[in-house]
C-alpha cells in the first residue's frame, strides 16, 4: 500500500508575525522561507499582497529565489460585498503577487457574516463562490481556508456546510476547515470532519487550528487520524494571541508517531536547526520547554532518571532526540550522584572514575553551591572549570587586584553614566584600565576585556549573548541573594556561566571571570588536540 500523503503549509511568515514580539522584515522572511524550502515544506504562505507593502516586495524578491521543493502561497480574502469579484482591489493583488498557490478565506459563522462583513447570508455565499470562480483561471492552485468553520458549524451547522458547497463550486481545490478563535476540542473537531466527509466525500481537507485552548496540535493530528490532507501551521508555534499549531511538534508526530513521513528523515534531522534559526532571525528567546526541538526536552535531572536512561533511553525519552536534531543532556544538581559527575566530565573529554575521589569533591561541592543559589544546568561552562579546579588542572589566567564601578546621574532626565576602573595582573605584568559602557555591568565587561586583549586577542572574537538576573529566595527586597546567568558564543561554540552573591556586580563578576576563562580553557584544550601526540 502507497504512504499517505499529507502536505505542510507553514504560515510563519504571515499568520506567525501577527505574534506579538514577533518581527519579521523583507530579508528575514526571505532567508526563513529559504529554511523552510530547504527542510521539505510544501507550501510557503508569504504574506498578503495588498495589505502592506513589506508582503508586496516579498512576493517580487522571492521571484529571484529558485526554491528546491516548496511552492509560494499567496493570502487574501474573498471580495469585498459592495464590490464585484472582478473590480475587488483584493482579489486583483492576489493576482499581481503571481504566486503559483492562491489562498483565499471566507466566512463560515453566521455571527461573522452579520457583524463583521454587514451582509446578508445569501450575500456571503455569492461571494464566496464569485471569488474563487473569479480567481481560477488565473492560478494554478487555488485553496479556500473556511474561517472560524468550527464555530460556525456548532452555531449552524446547514449553513456552514452550504458555505463549503459555494467554494467547491467556485473552484477550490482543498477545503481548509478553521478552528480560528483556537477554542474547540478534539471531538468536536472529530463532529464537524464527519459531517463535512459525508457532504463532500471526494473534495480534499485540510486544518487550519489556534491554539488558545493549548490545543492546536491534538486537533490538528485528530484531522489528519480522520483524513486531512493539508496541515497549516506555524513554526515554534507563533501566531496571534496563543499562537498557531506548531509545526515543530506536527511534523515529528505524522512522520514518527503516525507512519506519515511529510518530510524525509534526513531533513526531519534539521527540525531542531530551523526551529532555532527561525527565533533567532526575529530575536525571539527560545523556549527550552519546547516539545521535541527545547533545550530541555531530553534533559535528565534525577539520579533515577539518568541511569534508567543509559540502560535504555526509551524508559524516560518517547523518542530518540537525534532522529529531530536534539541531544541527550544529563544535568548536574543535587539531585545527581557520583555517577553523573564523571557522566557529565566525560562529556568535556575529561576522564574521572565515579569512584574518584575527586567526583565525590566535585558533587559535594555542587550541592553546597546550589544550596547557596547557584545553578549549573545552564552554566555547564562553569561546571567544567569547577571539575578541573578540583582535579587540580586549572590555570589561572589573570589575577585580578581590584576593581571600581561608578554609576552617575547628572540631571534629571539625562541617561545614568556608567564607568569601571580595573587592575589586574597577568604573568606578573600589571595593567591597569578604565572604560564606560551601557550600565554598570556592561562597563566592568568592557573595562576587563580592555585590560586582558593585549594578551589574549583571542577574547575579541567572543561575545555575550545573554545576561539574565534572577533574584533568589531567602531575605526579602534588595537584600536578596541574586543569581547571575551569562551566555556567550566566539562564532563556533556557545557556552553558560554563573555567579550568586548579594551584590548584583559581584555576581555578574564571576559569570564574567568564568566566561573569559572557559573562552581561554576551550582554546588550549583546541589546541593540544590538534598536537601532534609525543612518543
Amino acid at each position: 500500500m502507497p504512504e499517505r500523503q499529507v502536505y505542510l503549509y507553514d504560515t510563519t511568515l504571515r499568520d506567525g508575525t501577527q505574534a506579538e514580539d514577533f518581527n519579521l522584515s523583507l530579508a528575514d522572511k526571505i532567508r526563513v522561507a529559504l529554511k523552510l524550502d530547504d527542510l521539505g515544506i510544501h507550501y510557503i504562505e508569504g504574506g498578503w499582497p495588498g495589505s502592506n507593502p513589506k508582503d508586496e516586495e516579498f512576493f517580487s524578491e522571492i521571484r529571484n529565489y529558485e526554491l528546491k521543493r516548496a511552492k509560494i502561497a499567496a493570502f487574501g480574502s474573498t471580495h469585498h460585498p459592495e464590490k464585484r469579484a472582478e473590480h475587488d482591489p483584493n482579489l486583483r493583488a492576489l493576482l499581481s503577487a503571481a504566486t503559483p498557490v492562491v489562498t483565499i478565506f471566507g466566512k463560515s459563522w453566521t455571527v461573522h457574516v452579520k457583524e463583521a462583513l454587514k451582509t446578508t447570508l445569501d450575500k456571503n455565499l455569492q461571494i464566496i463562490r464569485d471569488s474563487l470562480a473569479f480567481l481560477r483561471p488565473h492560478v494554478g492552485t487555488l485553496f479556500y481556508d473556511a474561517e472560524h468553520f468550527f464555530d460556525g458549524f456548532r452555531d449552524n451547522p446547514e449553513y456552514a456546510l452550504a458555505t463549503l458547497a459555494k467554494a467547491v463550486e467556485g473552484g477550490a481545490e482543498c477545503l481548509i476547515l478553521c478552528d480560528t478563535n483556537g477554542g474547540n476540542l478534539p471531538w468536536t473537531i472529530q463532529e464537524a470532519i464527519k459531517a463535512v466527509q459525508a457532504r463532500f466525500p471526494d473534495v480534499p481537507l485540510g486544518i487550519h487550528a489556534h491554539n488558545d485552548s493549548d490545543l492546536a496540535v491534538a486537533n490538528t493530528l485528530t484531522a489528519v487520524e480522520m483524513g486531512a490532507v493539508q496541515v497549516q501551521g506555524t513554526f515554534n508555534g507563533v501566531g496571534e494571541r496563543c499562537g498557531n499549531a506548531n509545526l515543530c511538534s506536527i511534523i515529528p508526530a505524522l512522520c514518527l508517531k503516525m507512519n506519515i513521513p511529510c518530510v524525509a528523515p534526513e531533513d526531519l534531522k534539521k527540525l531542531r536547526q530551523v526551529s532555532r534559526f527561525i527565533l533567532e532571525i526575529a530575536n525571539v528567546p527560545p523556549n527550552r520547554y519546547q516539545p521535541y526541538v527545547g533545550r530541555s526536552a531530553f534533559a535528565h535531572k534525577g539520579g533515577v532518571h539518568i541511569s534508567a536512561v543509559e540502560r535504555s533511553p526509551r524508559t524516560y525519552e518517547h523518542i530518540d532526540p537525534e532522529l529531530v536534531g536534539n541531544k541527550r543532556r544529563f544535568l548536574i544538581s543535587d539531585l545527581s550522584g557520583r555517577a553523573a559527575v564523571q557522566r557529565k566530565a566525560s562529556e568535556f573529554g575529561i576522564p574521572i572514575s565515579s569512584k574518584d575521589p575527586v567526583a565525590l569533591q566535585v558533587l559535594n561541592q555542587i550541592k553546597e553551591l546550589e544550596h547557596q543559589g547557584y545553578q549549573f544546568e545552564a552554566a555547564e561552562a562553569s561546571f567544567e572549570l569547577l571539575i578541573n579546579k578540583a582535579m587540580g588542572k586549572f590555570k589561572k589566567y589573570f589575577e585580578l587586584i581590584g576593581y571600581r564601578v561608578v554609576d552617575q546621574k547628572l540631571s534629571e532626565n539625562g541617561e545614568p553614566v556608567s564607568e569601571a576602573t580595573i587592575r589586574v595582573r597577568v604573568g606578573g605584568q600589571e595593567e591597569h584600565t578604565a572604560a564606560l559602557g551601557e550600565g554598570p555591568v556592561n562597563a566592568l565587561d568592557n573595562a576587563l576585556r580592555k585590560a586582558l586583549e593585549k594578551f589574549y586577542p583571542e577574547l575579541k572574537t567572543m561575545e555575550l549573548t545573554d545576561y539574565r538576573v534572577r533574584v533568589l529566595p531567602g531575605k526579602e527586597g534588595t537584600a536578596a541573594k541574586v543569581r547571575v546567568l551569562i551566555e556567550s558564543h566566539d562564532g563556533k561554540e556557545h557556552w553558560g556561566t554563573v555567579g550568586v552573591s548579594h551584590d548584583i556586580l559581584e555576581a555578574s563578576w564571576q559569570a564574567l571571570v568564568d566566561s573569559i576563562n572557559y573562552k581561554m580553557y576551550m582554546g588550549e584544550k583546541t589546541q593540544d588536540r590538534k598536537s601532534p601526540s609525543r612518543t
